[in-house]
């Protein structure tokens, strides 16, 4: 096994603690190759997809990050055919029904996989159409 040695700030690191204690994870390493995994397989069925499908993204991100994240979503506007935005504290949550082809959805989880500001994305495959 390889080793891979990464950097955190003192707050994610707290937080994955939590996590790991939370969850019983006996090592952060197992942990973080769970996560892995995870992010792998989403991968994979992100490549996968042929088509045209509809599919639901829940997104994260910092209250001072929404002009960012909106001017990304901008460009997806034909696609995206609901948004429900709703705020916890500072950080908001949206969920985005998205109806596109293959590749659309492809850029669009790429591009928030790929920023920043995203702190969290979650998708769910609702079909063809």
């Amino acid at each position: 096994m390889e080793i891979l040695s990464i950097s955190l700030d003192k707050e994610t690191l707290a937080e994955l603690n939590e996590i790991q204690d939370s969850l019983g994870f006996k090592s952060r390493s197992k942990m973080l190759r769970s996560t892995i995994d995870l992010l792998l397989s989403e991968y994979k069925v992100i490549e996968s997809l042929k088509g045209n499908h509809n599919v639901v993204f829940v997104i994260t991100y910092k209250d001072n990050e929404k002009n960012h994240v909106s001017n990304m979503l901008h460009d997806f506007e034909n696609e995206i055919k609901v948004t429900v935005h709703q705020h916890n504290g500072t950080m908001c949550l949206d969920m985005l029904n998205m109806a596109a082809d293959a590749q659309r959805i492809r850029k669009l989880f790429t591009a928030m996989k790929g920023s920043k500001c995203i702190r969290s994305l979650n998708f769910t495959l609702l079909g063809h159409y």
